[in-house]
């Protein structure tokens, strides 16, 4: 049997065997039972199973490289302020500002981490489709979505309103911590939630909310106040799953510039599309144009010269990582100007001056340093082998539940021990930062199974089963 060709857009000729095929190509059955075949329910395949290719783990073992930087970052802003990129507290010892101004912008790198979530969750979401482009396949993907993310949401206020609210009494002991160990940068001023119903009324706006990601009551309430990124990675999908369905009937050449056009335009109204349509753009030349190792798409044309992808990711991220260095080591007070060259379309609808650089950070830098780690790992074996690494890809299916444990963990376990263990002297800090690591690392990985085995888990499972009974 000849193998089927790759769908390649439309064709001018109407018998052409590049065109997939129709429903009104296949025998008729009268229109009662046309219409009937149509009904998703009345499809004979599996549906519990969306497709899946192993070759992809690469991207479950990039999530698990996040789980320790995520936790370093939320450990030394909360311990080891001085050591942490563009924090707040700027003076400190030595080997602080030593770490500050080298290993930070690398690994624990707070505007780097949460746009490379959001740059991945695209990369990510977009495959099934990519691999099976039906309709079963594209509703599924986004009715199983919103299950993915609502649970474990809904668990970790829960918890938060439980913990903050009744069990500790509020953050006033957030407060004499912070003051106890001169930290400006942690963050003392948790919203505590006064009721279950303001609790529900957060849940419910973590997944509704537009725009404005911090100014929620859920991520105000959440230890790091970073549950934004939840609200982000959601209503991004979205835009995934609507910029996607024109991938099987367009030519590569017309998605490839439509793309550069879209995310040049997210790029000056500063949206979150910049990095999503990114990470859908690199999905589909994955797919679609070759773009593997060994394979013809690893290389683009300039004139005669082919030139590999790898090189040019490499001076991305040379060019972004060069930046920030220059703005953490050497020009401070350049770091945010790039903010304010965006059109505020939510503010005046000029030059949006009026931006508040404290709150979440769409940047030109972290953009490069994504963009080109994905362009070189997308294109070399060797990388993809070590993101294929047994212990990273255990890690990166258990992301989620790591990221909503481990902050709850270090503000309550992880402070408690350090005040208590320092008894009002500051000299007992070092000592105390030492039993903290030891104490929160140990119970945010037991944390994060029980929340990736009670609740992850099943609300996956709950998103198949419900999908599946919809369409009986």
């Amino acid at each position: 049997m000849e193998r089927r060709k790759d769908y390649d857009g439309p064709s001018l000729s109407t018998n052409s065997s590049n065109v997939p095929p129709m429903d009104h190509d296949k025998p008729s059955k009268g229109f009662l039972s046309s219409l009937s075949s149509k009904l998703p329910g009345r499809s004979t395949e599996s549906t519990t199973l969306r497709p899946y290719d192993k070759s992809q783990d690469y991207l479950l073992g990039v999530r698990g490289c996040l789980v320790p930087m995520a936790f370093c970052w939320t450990f030394l802003q909360t311990f080891v302020p001085a050591a942490v990129k563009a924090s707040a507290n700027t003076t400190g010892e030595t080997w602080e500002l030593a770490l500050r101004k080298s290993l930070s912008v690398l690994f624990w790198n707070d505007t780097l981490i949460y746009g490379s979530i959001v740059f991945l969750s695209a990369r990510t979401i977009c495959v099934p489709f990519l691999l099976d482009p039906t309709k079963a396949t594209l509703a599924g993907s986004v009715f199983r979505r919103g299950f993915s993310l609502w649970l474990p949401v809904a668990a970790t206020l829960i918890i938060v309103y439980g913990v903050f609210t009744h069990a500790m009494g509020g953050n006033q002991y957030l407060v004499d911590f912070a003051t106890l160990t001169a930290n400006t940068s942690m963050v003392t001023g948790l919203y505590i939630i006064p009721s279950s119903l303001a609790n529900f009324n957060a849940i419910f706006m973590t997944f509704w909310i537009t725009y404005g990601f911090q100014t929620q009551a859920g991520s105000w309430a959440f230890p790091t106040q970073m549950l934004w990124i939840i609200s982000v990675i959601f209503q991004q999908s979205y835009t995934v799953f609507m910029s996607m369905t024109i991938i099987p009937y367009t030519r590569q050449r017309w998605r490839v510039y439509g793309a550069f056009a879209f995310i040049a335009t997210a790029w000056w109204v500063y949206s979150w599309a910049w990095y999503s349509i990114t990470g859908l753009l690199i999905a589909d030349a994955v797919m679609h144009m070759g773009m593997r190792p060994g394979q013809s798409g690893t290389s683009f044309s300039v004139g005669k010269l082919r030139v590999p992808f790898w090189s040019l990711g490499l001076l991305f991220m040379a060019a972004g990582f060069a930046m920030q260095f220059v703005w953490v080591a050497v020009r401070p007070d350049l770091m945010n100007e790039e903010l304010y060259y965006h059109t505020g379309i939510y503010l005046t609808g000029g030059i949006q001056y009026g931006i508040d650089v404290s709150t979440a950070q769409i940047r030109a830098d972290c953009y490069l340093i994504i963009t080109g780690f994905w362009l070189m790992l997308e294109t070399s074996s060797i990388l993809q082998a070590i993101f294929r690494t047994k212990f990273l890809v255990l890690l990166g299916r258990r992301s989620l539940s790591y990221f909503l444990t481990q902050s709850i963990i270090i503000y309550t376990l992880g402070i408690k021990l350090a005040t208590n263990t320092m008894s009002g002297d500051v000299s007992k800090l070092p000592r105390a930062r030492g039993i903290a690591f030891v104490a929160t690392l140990l119970v945010s990985i037991a944390a994060a199974e029980a929340m990736y085995w009670t609740v992850e888990r099943p609300s996956r499972w709950l998103g198949r089963k419900t999908w599946d009974w919809i369409r009986e």
